[in-house]
């Protein structure tokens, strides 16, 4: 069996923005209140936590006849039970004053992580709609899910999380630090000497992992790709009893994001252990010189106290510090994120809406062609030099073979591209100036690719016009010829039509198709390919639609089958993106040329 090679991740490599990390934070100065009250909460709840070591030490030296000065000759707390009960009922606030700090950290970072993720996403999503279609056709549906999805997960789980690690890390070294340096500078210099060599190690950790983290979200979407591929198309699996070769792709694609994650969890495993070697070190150092000098050097100060909290203090300075390389590693996951979900919004889209667009008004359907000429970027024109001038209310029908320019024409009248030579005018403007919303609302397409979307049948239809009542939905289905199948259904117009339509045939699609564009009511029409997948019964039943559709519409009819064009006003034969022939039915028969020889291929002399 032919064994597919390990994928490329590198081959279908998006835009990726510079500094990511920096935007993600410009971004959510938006939220800056809740972020700021995130913080404080976090900080003061951090400096909360840290009280037990310091009513610990506080305590042993007051039941050892040491009582602070502070509480002695500050609060006049001259007894020992005194100050005991004091340090007791202290506890006592600081831990409610911690359960309430820790609920509101947790419950306002939640909610700016989700209102953040919320909003990128919607945002995100806004500018993918933006796009020209040549972006869609270069990049691969999976990428773009990783990025609408995990990506912006990813961003979520860093924000409702690591971010808040990252400012406890922060302010655990200043307060216990200050603290360890203001009971004894020596002694607390030793404690937070291996902090530098950690905080070290962890950079160098970042630089060496970022990389790999990198090329796992690239493999993540591609493997998103493969299986968002093979799901769309298991029915040509299956008839093709390709399922053991599409296993073998899927676990090529799954095995180079094992690969990818292996490369990143090399780095990663080795970090704890590192880093637990410097803590040993200035926990077994402090412990041991602070011991000597209890004993043997009492001149220096130290208290049975003042030991504990060192012990204690360092115990909760140096362990968080080995988050670090947790940390560490989700910030490079949110790095890798951030680079791809702003590089996506800082693409820009070749067909450009206008600063000031003309105003369009009602539309008659005048429709011209001036040196019309088109390129896909790759060199070769695909329409060449084409002129055209169609009348409102006028049937124009297209024919030529594949590759002729036919569907690259459509695509340009929805302005999906720009043309790179000549220009379309609708009524006399310019396509590239008037605003996108304006020239496609007044535009209905109905397509030889049918995209239907999982929902009902009515809402299906009402996708031509999503204000529509269901009286006004129903009237469509009538002149869809579409109506009497639907009461066929136990559910009516509530049926569900399942994912891309899968439960109704080719010519109820087609014919759902035509329902959406009666009921977009647009003054222009395009049919593209309409009834080129149905039988000749459903054809004719299509045709009969087509017809009461385009009157009082100007129509571009692209057709395989001449019977559907037959009693188009104009005819074009279009032939290596030009136009060869043109003329009516009876006009191009007498020609006896392409059209003839099509005509007599379909249908007989």
């Amino acid at each position: 069996m032919y064994v597919p090679p390990r994928i490329n991740s590198y081959l279908y490599r998006m835009q990726e923005a510079t500094h990511p990390m920096r935007r993600l934070f410009q971004y959510l100065r938006r939220y800056r209140k809740g972020l700021s009250l995130a913080v404080g909460s976090s900080i003061l709840n951090k400096i909360v936590d840290l009280a037990p070591p310091f009513l610990t030490a506080w305590l042993i030296d007051t039941v050892a006849g040491n009582t602070p000065g502070w509480m002695a000759e500050g609060l006049g707390l001259n007894s020992a039970w005194s100050a005991v009960v004091f340090l007791i009922v202290l506890t006592i606030v600081l831990h409610v004053l911690e359960s309430v700090t820790e609920w509101l950290m947790k419950r306002t970072y939640m909610r700016v992580a989700q209102r953040a993720q919320h909003h990128l996403r919607v945002r995100a999503y806004q500018h993918l709609q933006s796009r020209e279609m040549a972006f869609f056709e270069r990049e691969r549906t999976g990428n773009l899910m990783s990025v609408l999805n995990d990506d912006i997960n990813q961003l979520e789980r860093f924000l409702n999380g690591s971010f808040n690690e990252i400012t406890q890390l922060i302010v655990l070294l200043l307060v216990a630090g200050s603290a360890l340096l203001g009971v004894n500078w020596m002694l607390g210099g030793l404690g937070l000497l291996p902090i530098p060599f950690i905080i070290w190690a962890s950079f160098v950790y970042q630089r060496r992992v970022g990389p790999h983290y990198r090329a796992v979200r690239r493999a993540v979407g591609d493997l998103g790709n493969r299986l968002e591929n093979n799901i769309s198309g298991m029915p040509i699996i299956k008839s093709f009893t390709a399922e053991d070769y599409e296993t073998q792709r899927v676990r090529a694609a799954s095995a180079a994001y094992r690969e990818a994650n292996f490369r990143a969890i090399r780095y990663s495993s080795v970090y704890v252990p590192i880093i637990r070697m410097f803590i040993a070190f200035g926990f077994v150092v402090t412990l041991g010189l602070g011991a000597y000098w209890l004993l043997y050097q009492p001149e220096r100060g130290l208290t049975i106290g003042s030991l504990a909290l060192f012990a204690m203090l360092i115990q909760r300075l140096l362990w968080p510090v080995t988050r670090l390389g947790v940390v560490f590693d989700e910030l490079e996951r949110a790095r890798a994120s951030a680079r791809r979900v702003f590089g996506l919004l800082d693409s820009e889209t070749t067909v450009q809406e206008v600063p000031n667009p003309a105003p369009l008004g009602p539309v008659r359907g005048a429709i011209r062609l001036e040196q019309l000429r088109f390129s896909y970027g790759n060199g070769v024109e695909i329409l060449r030099g084409i002129d055209l001038e169609i009348e409102p209310g006028q049937t124009v029908g297209i024919v030529g073979a594949t590759g002729a320019g036919k569907t690259t024409l459509i695509k340009l009248m929805l302005r999906f591209y720009d043309p790179t030579g000549g220009t379309i005018r609708l009524d006399g403007h310019d396509l590239r100036q008037l605003a996108l919303y304006d020239l496609r609302r007044n535009v209905a397409l109905v397509s030889q690719d049918v995209y239907l979307f999982h929902g009902t049948i009515g809402e299906n239809i009402a996708y031509g016009r999503i204000s529509a009542s269901k009286a006004e939905v129903r009237e469509a289905a009538i002149g869809a010829r579409l109506h009497e199948f639907i009461k066929t259904l136990p559910m009516g117009y509530d049926t569900v039509v399942g994912e891309r339509g899968i439960k109704l045939s080719g010519g109820q699609r087609q014919r759902l198709s035509i329902a959406r564009a009666i009921l977009k009511n647009a003054p222009v029409l395009i049919l593209d390919e309409a009834t080129s997948a149905v039988d000749t019964a459903t054809e004719r039943a299509i045709q009969e639609s087509l017809r009461e559709l385009t009157v009082g519409r100007t129509a571009l009819v692209i057709a395989h089958r001449l019977s559907t064009i037959q009693e188009a006003d104009t005819i074009l034969v279009m032939e290596a993106g030009q136009v060869r022939e043109r003329g009516t039915h009876r006009e191009l028969l007498a020609l006896d040329g392409d059209y003839a020889q099509l005509w007599a291929a379909q249908v007989g002399p």
